[in-house]
C-alpha cells in the first residue's frame, strides 16, 4: 500500500493524528475564562460613535480604518426602550432602513471626518469570492434582479466580482472580501460574530477587508485574499500590515466535531486551533458528585465542549501568506461574552444588529 503512495509523492497520515477518544485527548483543556480576550477600549467620536482603531495604525497618514461597536447611532431595534440609540450597520429585518443608512453615515464621519464618504459593502454569503472596487464604483447602482428584492443601501456600489483564478465580466453584489487601490472609498464587511480582517499595503497604497467566519476561514479567504492583492496591485507580503478585529472568541465559540474534521482536512496545525473547554459552573465545581452519571466514560452528555479560535486561525493564515508577526495586530474583544460593546448573532439567538470593519485610502 505504501509503494503507490511513495510513487505519487504522498505519505499516509502525515500528521500522525489519532482518531476517537485518543485524538480528542491531544486537544488543549482550558476553562472559558482562560481563553477570554481583554475588552478593548473604544474611541469616542465627536458624533457619539464609539469605534476601535488599530493600535499603531494612526501613524499611517493615508489610511482610513476602524471597527465599529454597537455604541452610538440612532437604531432602537436591539436595545431596551430606555436605552440610547445603537449603531446597527446592517439592513436587517428588524431595523428601519433610514436608521441604518444614518448609522453608516455616522460611522463614515467618525472614521474619515466626512459623512458623505462612499461606503462599499457586499451581500455576504460565507464564500471565498473577492471583489475589486474602483473609483467609479462608488456612484454606480445595483440593478434589481428579477424576483429578488434588493436590500442594498444608498451608499453601496456594484463591483466586478471574481473568484477562483478568473475575474468575472459580469457585475455582482455577493462576496466576502473587497479590495481597492482607489482613494476616497471606504470598504466594509459586516460582522456579528465572524472575524473582520483588514489588510493594507504601505508601499503601493492598496487596502482590503475580509469577512472570515469558520467556512471562509477553512477555505482560506484571508490567505487567498493576500494572494489576490499580489496579483492585482503587485503587493509584497513584507509591505503588508493586517489587523484582526473583534469576533466571537475561543471562550464562547463551541463547535461540532464536523468543524474540527473540516479544519484537519486543510491545515496541519488544525488541532492547535481547538480546545476542550470545561464548564466553570461554580455549583458543579463545588458539588461534583451531583453531576456524576452511571454512563461509561466518554458517553456522558456532561463534559467538555469543543471550541475554535477563529482569531488565531486567521492570524496563522496571514503568517502563511508571508506577513511578519509584528505586522499583524489583534484588536481583541469577544462579541458573545461582551454584549455591552458588541452585537452577537449567537448570543442573541439570531436577532442581532451588525457591525462593520472598514478600511480605505484617504484622498491626497
Amino acid at each position: 500500500m505504501d509503494a503507490p503512495f511513495r510513487a505519487a509523492g504522498l505519505v499516509r497520515n502525515p500528521r500522525g493524528k489519532c482518531s476517537g477518544i485518543a485524538g480528542r485527548m491531544r486537544l488543549k483543556r482550558m476553562a472559558a475564562e482562560e481563553l477570554r480576550p481583554a475588552v478593548p477600549v473604544p474611541r469616542v467620536a465627536a458624533n457619539g460613535v464609539q469605534w476601535l482603531p488599530v493600535p499603531g495604525w494612526e501613524k499611517i497618514g493615508w489610511l482610513w480604518h476602524g471597527f465599529s461597536t454597537r455604541r452610538g447611532g440612532v437604531s432602537r431595534a436591539y436595545c431596551p426602550e430606555d436605552a440610547p440609540g445603537e449603531l446597527n450597520l446592517g439592513f436587517t429585518a428588524d431595523d428601519d432602513r433610514k436608521n441604518v443608512a444614518r448609522n453608516r453615515q455616522l460611522l463614515a464621519e467618525a472614521v474619515t471626518g466626512d459623512p458623505a464618504t462612499p461606503l462599499v459593502t457586499l451581500r455576504q454569503i460565507h464564500s471565498t469570492i473577492l471583489v475589486v472596487a474602483g473609483a467609479a464604483d462608488a456612484t454606480r447602482k445595483q440593478p434589481r434582479k428579477s424576483g429578488v428584492p434588493s436590500d442594498r443601501g444608498p451608499q453601496e456600489a456594484v463591483l466586478a466580482s471574481w473568484g477562483g483564478s478568473d475575474r468575472s465580466s459580469s457585475l455582482g453584489w455577493k462576496g466576502d472580501g473587497i479590495m481597492t487601490g482607489a482613494p476616497g472609498l471606504l470598504l466594509g464587511v459586516q460582522t456579528a460574530d465572524c472575524i473582520p480582517v483588514l489588510v493594507a499595503d504601505r508601499r503601493r497604497w492598496a487596502v482590503a477587508v475580509f469577512h472570515a467566519g469558520w467556512r471562509g476561514t477553512v477555505n482560506r479567504i484571508v490567505e487567498t485574499g493576500v494572494g489576490r492583492m499580489r496579483l492585482e496591485f503587485g503587493s509584497r507580503p513584507e509591505d503588508l500590515v493586517a489587523a484582526i478585529g473583534p469576533g466571537i472568541g475561543a471562550c464562547c465559540y463551541a463547535v461540532g466535531e464536523e468543524v474540527l474534521s473540516e479544519f484537519e482536512s486543510q491545515f496541519s496545525y488544525a488541532r492547535e486551533l481547538f480546545s476542550e473547554v470545561y464548564d466553570s459552573d461554580p455549583v458543579r465545581t463545588k458539588y461534583p458528585l451531583l453531576f456524576m452519571t452511571q454512563r461509561a466514560p466518554g458517553h456522558s452528555p456532561i463534559g467538555p465542549s469543543l471550541h475554535l479560535d477563529l482569531v488565531e486561525a486567521n492570524r496563522r493564515q496571514l503568517l502563511a501568506a508571508g506577513l511578519k508577526p509584528r505586522s499583524i495586530k489583534v484588536v481583541g474583544g469577544c462579541t458573545s461574552c461582551q454584549p455591552e460593546l458588541f452585537f452577537s448573532h449567537r448570543a442573541s439567538q439570531g436577532r442581532a444588529g451588525r457591525m462593520l470593519g472598514v478600511i480605505g485610502i484617504r484622498p491626497s
